[in-house]
């Protein structure tokens, strides 16, 4: 919060809505691409009306695309990103979701970057089939 309000007062309104705006941008673009890839069902597709910059998607239900976000999370760890899978708390502890936080910074050549590695990942779990279903167990701890 003091970060925030920090980068409020050393950029002013209207720069502060201008970085804003291009991580909302940024992440719209990246749920769009990602929406072309599989079958997600979006929690949260990075726009503004929506809330933070961020992504949010789980495989739509009875859709099985033959590997799990924690093996897609796995697969782009390995390649350097840190995109989490993990269950949602309360009642939902069965619906898996993956999420991107995109802040200031990530820009859209990042998001290329990512876009890149999410389709070599995606490749490599349909290539490897006999391999996947062993990152739940052995994924990154995100928390």
């Amino acid at each position: 919060m003091i970060a925030q309000y920090y980068e409020f007062l050393r950029l002013g309104r209207e720069g502060y809505t201008k970085v804003q705006n291009a991580s909302y941008q940024v992440a719209a673009y990246l749920a769009d691409e990602i929406a072309k890839l599989g079958p997600y069902e979006f929690i949260c597709t990075g726009r503004p009306d929506e809330g933070i910059p961020a992504v949010c998607f789980k495989l739509k239900d009875g859709e099985d695309p033959g590997y799990t976000l924690y093996d897609l999370s796995e697969r782009l760890r390995l390649r350097g990103w840190q995109v989490p899978a993990f269950t949602l708390g309360g009642e939902a502890t069965d619906i898996v979701v993956m999420r991107i936080m995109c802040r200031r910074g990530f820009e859209m050549d990042f998001a290329e970057l990512l876009l890149e590695d999410y389709k070599a990942s995606l490749k490599y779990l349909s290539d490897h089939p006999k391999l996947q279903g062993i990152a739940q167990q052995n994924s990154f701890k995100h928390t």
